[in-house]
This record gives structure tokens, sequence and C-alpha cells, in this order.
């Protein structure tokens, strides 16, 4: 269970008293998550989320609460945090920074079909259109910068060939993105893997934790969903769901000639992203709580058969 702060019924519904949705009914802690504590909560009118922040820079959270209001203003979906009769939507509770939401319908798909494929490029190429005109600004935590900083930290937990390959891989980042000059710049989600997703069937209920979010490259973003995504067990990328995400998505946002050209590399830098987060996890910074790391090697796989069979053609727009 994902409850690292438990809550008490009293401690909630006084809590609620500073918000218009209605009286306390029910609380119930959720299961999974890494980081928050998460809880459902029933209202007489509504059912909601609630959310105890545990880690993290907590100066942070208005970039998030500015960057979930102004996508939910345009309608995408996203859970907009409700603001209390004040018009404030960032509280404290069990002095831990607390953040309430609407509890958005569905669930996470554990393999999308090609519908649910297409909803999320479609929902992901109106965000990116959208986001590049947030103001807001958090720089990218995860990028090459952090890659360069970073992998020297595990690369003695690695053997002598996943060595060489980490350290060549940085090497070839470096040389490819500096031959390009900036790419299209937005508010991106950072970290949109199929369980920061809700799906009602095919319908998308709702794009969730937002708690990687920052100002990036959008194709940074593209590529983390489609190495989630479209990704077989062999790492490999499966051609009906790659080309129903892209093709949905390239209808929305049309890729530029330089994004084109650096796709196949980001796809391998957004592996690698995800193969070195997990193994600092593992090797270096273990998670606060008694929880079980997400395991490296999916990763591993995926970067293995990025490098070796490249990216699949860019599909027309599915328009």
């Amino acid at each position: 269970m994902a409850v690292f702060t438990p809550l008490s019924d009293a401690q909630v519904a006084t809590f609620l008293d500073n918000f218009d949705v209605g009286g306390f009914v029910s609380l119930q802690g959720v299961a999974g998550g890494t980081e928050n504590s998460t809880f459902f909560v029933t209202t007489q009118r509504r059912e909601l989320v609630l959310t105890l922040f545990e880690q993290g820079e907590h100066e942070e959270l208005p970039f998030f609460v500015d960057l979930l209001d102004y996508l939910d203003e345009h309608r995408l979906p996203v859970p907009g945090p409700v603001h209390d009769r004040d018009g404030i939507a960032l509280h404290s509770l069990a002095n831990k920074p607390a953040l309430l939401f609407p509890r958005m319908p569905g669930r996470h798909p554990v393999a999308p079909n090609l519908a649910q494929c297409r909803a999320l490029g479609d929902t992901l190429g109106r965000l990116h259109v959208i986001s590049q005109h947030f103001s807001g600004h958090r720089p990218n935590p995860r990028d090459l910068h952090w890659l360069q900083a970073m992998h020297h930290k595990v690369l003695a937990y690695l053997s002598p060939d996943d060595q060489a390959l980490m350290k060549n891989e940085v090497e070839d980042f470096e040389s490819a993105f500096s031959q390009y000059a900036k790419l299209p710049q937005g508010a991106i989600h950072g970290d949109l893997f199929r369980d920061n997703t809700l799906f009602d069937g095919d319908q998308l209920g709702g794009i969730i934790d937002f708690y990687n979010g920052c100002t990036g490259d959008l194709l940074f973003d593209l590529a983390i969903v489609i190495n989630d995504w479209a990704s077989n067990e062999d790492g490999t990328l499966n051609a009906e769901r790659y080309n129903a995400l892209l093709g949905a998505y390239l209808a929305r946002r049309p890729l530029t000639h330089d994004e084109r050209d650096v796709w196949p590399i980001m796809l391998r830098m957004t592996a690698l992203r995800y193969w070195l987060s997990r193994l600092l996890v593992v090797y270096v910074d273990p998670p606060a709580h008694d929880l079980t790391p997400h395991d490296p090697e999916r990763f591993h796989t995926i970067l293995n058969a990025r490098i070796a069979y490249g990216a699949l053609p860019l599909p027309e727009a599915d328009l």
C-alpha cells in the first residue's frame, strides 16, 4: 500500500471544509505509487483523489498546479486541481503539501490496443501544441546534461560491456545533438507510461501523475511514450502500435525536419534515461520507503534493440 502518511477520517473531513465539494463520506488508501501518499475520497457530491507529497522539491509544486490548471482550461483530459473557496489549490495536511483532484474514469491499460494507442497519440499531439504556449518553466531534470553527469555513478556496478555501452551512448548523444539547433520546446509530461493513463474501454479518461512534468523537447516526451507503448517483450518496436500512435500524433503536430532526423537517437536516449534512473535507484539511491524498484533490465533490452534495429519509418499523419 503506497500510503506513507496515514490520515484519519476526521483529518480529511476537516480538510474538505475548505472546499466546495460536499461533505465527507469515506476515505480509502490507494495501492501503488512509489513517492507520494494517495487516497480516494468520496463526498456527498463527487469522487476525489487526495495526494500528500512525501518527497521531491516542494517549491516546484506551484509549477505542476499551474500546468494542470492550464491544460485543464484547454479541455485536455488531465486532473485539474480542485481550488478552495479562496481560489487556492495547494494546501498542507499532516505537515505535508496536499492537493485535491477530481477522480478520473478508467483503468491503466496493461496491453494497449490500437484504438487506445490512437487515442493517446491524438491527445498527446493536442497537448504538445497547447503546451508550447504555457508560460511556466521548469528545466528538464532528466535530459542529456543529467545523463552526462550521472552515468558515471553506476559504471562500477556494470559489466565491462555495459560500461562501454553506456559511455559510448552518451558520447553519441553529445555528438548527435550538437549538430542541431534547439528542437521544438514546450511543457511535457516527462513520464507518460501506460500506468499514468486511464482508459474507459477505448476512450482516454485521463492522463495523470505530472510530477515529472517540465519544460523540454517535445520529441523527448514522444520518445518516452513510444518506448513504453510500442515495444515488444524483446524490446523491438511493434509496427502496428507504433504507426497507430504516431499517425494520430502527427495529424496534430507534424515533426520538423530536425526532429525527424534525430528521432532514432532520441528513442535511444530516452531508453538510456530509464535504464540509468532505475540503476541509480537499485545501486546508488534506494527509495525512502520499502518498495520494490523497477527492473532496469527492461530498458537495457529496449536500448539494445534500438541500437540493433533503429527506428521504424515515421508514418504519414493519420488524417
